[in-house]
């Protein structure tokens, strides 16, 4: 027995022992690839000396003689603290994802490469600018000196990850910005299942009720629409399963998710320091690290400092010494879906108006992890490439003996987005912007103005497709590619189509992606848009005060009181508040009654502390649900966030929208007041299931919370503890303050779309202007820049976004100089 013991007690001194210099190992080899900020190195590329100052936040303030070389800071910077980052969106654009992640991101794969971003970008360099060609050329030198250094010192391959994964990274190129560019296109795309949703609910409900769930935002100019399935002669499928598991690597987003942002600006007359103020955030799924890059550039046209993304050298969101820009989604229809009919006698052709016309083809190769390669033939039509019937669930409304291709304006081979923006970034006035901003072709954004002189402006930019004003579907739903009446006609003229806004009489402009034009078709911009609540609140804002300051700006960013709640719940719960008879303690029914005591005295704050708004957020979650999974069967899983529009509807009984209530498989005809009391009583249930009983405990910020998740490492057992980044956080859906929710799964409310990026731009005091990221510089998890600004972010806190070298230079962690070797 004393032998046995003494040999288990050897065995887990060993194990500890073992697991101990494991630990070691691989803290040490991860650490190898912390940058030192504070170096005098020679390398090659570099034209002239550069000189990167990293302020007490970590931005770097690069500083050269040309632009060439400034932008090669910019590059060797991003690729210090994103090297993974900028990889994984290279990897994602090229299709390339499945030589390091095997089967799993096969289909993400597949769709990339059928819609050939990468070689469109690659098409697209020859067409920039020779200024725009300076910033693409120096920032991949500047990347491309920093993998050399990697390898030829051995610093940790860059960055933790790549011990996870082949450590060769191809050089940097052109092509690779541009094709990072293309890939946020992807990421803010929502028309193309927002087409697929309306044609399955087309097949299940009447154009009325259609109109219920899917409604259209106030205001004219919606055309009256066919039923999807009068379209086609051609038999249409069974409608399939509801919407299948999103991997965290794929950059197609769910409709709920493809971009969102606020921005609001004044001029010099609505300020109250003299000079025109310009607040922005855009917003987008949350990440470990996030995907903004804080960075200053000095250019020869001058100083800009703003919010980058890694991988593409523009400052998106930002300022100069002489203008201010922002960006919103502007949720312009960019996207059709054509259904494509297949020669029954030849697989290989595709009907045209005349006849037949051969698909365009052309086979990939996709190298899998783990196993063989597989090859595709990818088709394309006149229209667009031919889709996979996997994707937002196409299949189920192609009919039999079709397929579906899609026309999108960011499938342009000859795009000079990037030379246009690189245009604004370098203009001094506001007229100047808007006129740079003419060769913008997608992603399509609103663009917010503000200058020196006091000018303000907005801007919606990019390529707005010509349709015909007899278009079948209005672009609302897949329509039949081979009737011309239905294709695009080129591009709408961006100085008499785009909407453009410059200096109005109020001097106040803003979006919150609400409907800014009410236009007939074709020139409406879109029947989608994004809510119509956090306008509202933005709009009483702005009209409280005479006058604006940078603080105000700040608390309009900041906001997190719920229009939308102060308009429900007192429709909803109109037949229940107080009334009733008192009941007993611990009875479901007094349950409901506290809760509803609750409701009454909330002022529709989305405050992270506060047990109401957890309430609130359960009660019309489960209201929706049991209002349209009798109708909708399966596809009511598709609907996973609240539509405030369609819950007025109901609740006003508008064009009989009140019949939602009534469940039709039951005997008895239920009542609107009935079906919010049972969905109250589900909610309680949840809530008590989930956070306990008590309801004066409860926290909205417990399930509102922030997840900044690491896309590969927050995987990980154990590792997900060190790289994935969890924050309480206050805000809703339909707040300024706008913290999305999740919408299914067991934590339904974690917040995981938002602001990664605030800035406020003051121009009567342009060094007191502020911005903040929602985690920290650094994509590595071992430094303390990997989520410090996201502290700030959390408590409303900003940086200073100052262009004065010395205030960099007065408190700095490091500078780096560079010369050429």
């Amino acid at each position: 027995m004393k032998r046995v013991f003494k040999w288990l007690l050897r065995l887990t001194v060993a194990s500890v022992v073992a697991a101990t210099l494991a630990v070691l190992a691989i803290y040490y080899l991860a650490a190898r690839s912390l940058p030192d900020y504070s170096r005098d190195i020679q390398l090659s590329g570099a034209k002239g000396e550069i000189e990167i100052v990293r302020d007490t936040a970590a931005v770097p303030h690069i500083f050269a003689d040309d632009d060439f070389d400034v932008f090669f800071g910019l590059g060797y910077a991003q690729a210090q603290d994103r090297l993974w980052q900028i990889v994984m969106m290279r990897r994602t654009a090229q299709g390339r994802l499945s030589e390091l992640f095997g089967e799993r991101t096969l289909p993400i794969d597949r769709l990339m490469r059928q819609l050939d971003l990468y070689n469109l970008a690659a098409r697209s360099v020859e067409v920039q600018t020779a200024e725009a060609r300076i910033a693409l050329d120096g920032y991949a030198a500047g990347v491309n000196a920093r993998l050399r250094e990697i390898n030829e010192k051995a610093l940790g391959r860059g960055a933790p990850e790549m011990f996870l994964f082949p450590a060769q990274i191809a050089p940097w190129t052109p092509a690779d910005s541009l094709a990072v560019l293309k890939l946020m296109s992807v990421q803010l795309s929502g028309h193309l299942e927002a087409e697929v949703l309306r044609a399955q609910a087309s097949m299940m409900l009447t154009p009325e009720r259609v109109k219920d769930i899917l409604p259209d935002v106030p205001g004219e100019g919606i055309a009256a629409l066919p039923e999807y399935a009068a379209l086609f002669d051609a038999p249409l499928p069974a409608l399939a399963r509801a919407n299948q598991v999103k991997d965290p690597l794929s950059p197609f987003p769910e409709m709920d998710f493809a971009g969102a942002s606020n921005a609001f600006v004044a001029s010099d007359a609505r300020s109250a320091a003299g000079g025109a103020l310009l607040a922005n955030d855009p917003h987008l799924g949350f990440s470990a690290p996030t995907i903004w890059y804080l960075a200053r550039l000095e250019l020869q046209s001058g100083g800009v400092i703003g919010g980058t993304i890694p991988g593409i050298p523009l400052v998106l969101s930002g300022r100069s010494e002489k203008l201010g820009w922002g960006l919103t989604s502007s949720y312009l229809d960019d996207q059709d879906l054509f259904i494509e009919e297949v020669n029954p006698d030849n697989p290989d052709e595709y009907r045209v108006t005349d006849g037949y016309a051969p698909f365009t083809k052309r086979p990939s190769i996709i190298n899998i992890k783990g196993q063989s390669p597989q090859t595709f033939m990818l088709r394309w039509t006149r229209n667009g490439p031919v889709m996979p019937p996997e994707h937002y669930n196409l299949g189920s409304i192609t009919p039999r003996g079709h397929v579906a291709a899609l026309s999108w304006t960011m499938l342009t081979p000859n795009d000079t987005s990037f030379s246009a923006a690189f245009d604004i970034m370098q203009a001094q006035s506001v007229p100047a912007a808007i006129t740079a901003a003419e060769d913008f072709i997608a992603p399509s954004q609103n663009l917010s103005l503000a200058d020196a002189q006091g000018n303000i402006g907005l801007k919606l930019i990019g390529a707005m497709p010509r349709r015909l004003s007899n278009h079948q579907s209005k672009g609302r739903m897949p329509s039949p590619g081979w009737l011309n009446r239905n294709r695009w006609r080129g591009r709408l003229d961006y100085h008499t189509s785009n909407p453009e806004f410059l200096n109005p009489e109020g001097g106040i402009l803003g979006n919150t992606n609400n409907k800014i034009v009410d236009r007939p078709f074709p020139e409406h911009v879109s029947f989608e848009w994004g809510d119509t609540e956090r306008v509202q609140r933005f709009r009483r804002l702005m009209q409280a005060r005479k006058v604006h300051t940078r603080e105000s700006f700040i608390e309009a960013q900041l906001d997190t009181v719920s229009i939308t709640a102060r308009t429900l719940l007192p429709l909803i719960g109109a037949d229940l508040w107080f009334t009733g008879e008192a009941a007993a303690e611990g009875t479901p029914e007094r349950t409901r009654q506290l809760a509803l005591e609750m409701l009454a005295g909330w002022n529709g704050e989305m405050n992270e502390h506060m047990p109401e708004p957890l309430i609130y957020a359960a009660w019309l979650r489960e209201l929706q649900d049991r209002l349209i999974r009798d109708e909708l069967g399966p596809l009511a899983g598709k609907f996973t966030h609240v539509e405030p529009l369609f819950i007025e509807r109901v609740y006003r009984d508008i064009d009989g929208a009140a019949e939602w209530c009534n469940v039709r498989q039951s005997a008895k005809e239920e009542t609107c007041a009935e079906m919010a009391r049972l969905a109250l009583d589900d909610a309680l249930i949840w809530i008590s299931e989930t956070y306990g009983t008590k309801l004066q405990s409860l926290r909205w910020g417990d399930a509102h919370q922030a997840t900044h998740d690491h896309q590969v490492l927050g995987e990980l057992p154990v590792l997900r503890y060190f790289v994935n980044i969890r924050q309480s956080t206050s805000g809703g859906d339909d707040t300024l303050l706008r913290g999305l929710t999740k919408g299914s799964g067991p934590d339904p409310f974690l917040n995981v779309h938002g602001a990664g990026y605030r800035g406020v731009y003051d121009f009567a005091d342009p060094e007191s202007s502020v911005f903040v990221t929602s985690t920290g510089q650094s994509g590595h998890f071992l430094s303390r820049h990997y989520d410090d600004l996201g502290v700030r972010w959390r408590l409303g806190e900003y940086v200073p976004m100052a262009l004065d070298p010395e205030l960099a230079r007065a408190a700095n962690l490091g500078i780096t100089t560079i010369t050429p070797q």
